[in-house]
């Protein structure tokens, strides 16, 4: 039977040596599980997430508390987790953290694995050594650099201010690990993205968020609940064009789409503030209050500038209730 971590398998040249490193390698890529997400079809999020997602988690409490990227499980009804020897254990979603992107699972079963230590990414600047491993063991890990810490602003309404940018990227990033120079974990997998060599050729990085954004939120995740007030949505995804802030699209049933603005709108402000990139965007949207407050824009539309004000929500009313198991 298949698992789902064949077909990912890394180029032999790229995978970590055992010899290189002062922890044991192999107890560390056994902290992997690949998980499997099912969700209904009629989900909030299932026409742009899909409803079946395949990932990766990590083993990090001994209870078989197992920690992933919360938009593999966002809306899960049915999560099965594979061990490296192709052993299937179900589990339960428990939390999920919309600003870190972070979310927790509980194994069902023991999984008997050995668990990751969550360390911290701190200390590690450009060109420090990191392993990205996804489910499977050593095929499925990646030894590679740190390239930069950068800001990041996804167009979804998302931002870190501190991503790890990582190179030779890992052909199964989502929720990989990246394992730290003493074997802890040192951030997760969240996406891929292009850059470019010093020739210029087009080449895929991966985006890492920092382990230590779990320690605070981990009791919260644990417990179900949400670890931050949840910050004004309005349901676009957006990018950044020529100094712009454009609108590509909008979120159905979302407030801007209540409101009627449309992919190809600019954003030339928020309540009076002007906005030229995403983070000036999502600095002054996240300033005005709470989830559910009044959010004034300025839209340009085809030549035509005009003031717009958008009551905001909280995106989570949206999504489908997790049933408690």
């Amino acid at each position: 039977m298949p698992t789902p971590f064949e077909g990912y398998e890394v180029e032999a040249r790229l995978r970590p040596s055992a010899e290189a490193y002062r922890f044991d390698l192999d107890q560390a890529l056994s902290s992997m599980v690949a998980l499997e997400a099912k969700v209904p079809t009629d989900a909030y999020t299932a026409a742009i997430l899909g409803t079946e997602r395949v990932g990766n988690g990590v083993v990090i409490g001994p209870g078989g508390l197992v920690l992933t990227m919360a938009y593999l499980i966002t809306e899960a009804e049915d999560v099965v987790l594979t061990r490296n020897d192709g052993r299937r254990v179900h589990a339960h979603v428990l939390g999920l953290d919309a600003r870190s992107g972070l979310g927790l699972v509980q194994a069902l079963e023991p999984l008997d694995l050995p668990v990751m230590t969550i360390g911290s990414s701190k200390d590690l600047d450009a060109g420090a050594s990191v392993i990205a491993a996804g489910a499977g063991g050593r095929a499925h890990a990646v030894a590679g650099k740190v390239l930069a810490r950068i800001p990041f602003a996804g167009y979804w309404e998302y931002f870190l201010d501190d991503a790890i940018i990582t190179a030779p990227a890992h052909p199964h990033w989502s929720g990989a690990a990246l394992i730290g120079p003493k074997g802890d974990l040192v951030g997760l997998g969240s996406l891929t993205l292009e850059g470019r060599d010093q020739s210029g050729e087009a080449r895929p990085l991966n985006m890492f968020v920092p382990a230590e954004l779990l320690p605070p939120i981990l009791d919260d995740l644990a417990r179900g609940r949400a670890p931050h007030p949840p910050r004004p949505w309005l349901g676009v995804f957006a990018q950044e064009v020529e100094d712009h802030v454009v609108v590509v699209g909008i979120s159905p049933k979302g407030p801007a789409d209540r409101a009627e603005l449309r992919a190809g709108d600019l954003i030339l402000a928020v309540d009076g503030m002007p906005v030229s990139d995403l983070a000036e965007f999502y600095e002054k949207l996240w300033s005005l209050g709470p989830a559910g407050v009044s959010v004034p824009l300025k839209i340009l539309r085809e030549g035509d500038a005009f003031e717009v004000e958008i009551r905001s929500m909280d995106r989570a009313n949206l999504l489908k209730k997790r049933r408690l198991n």
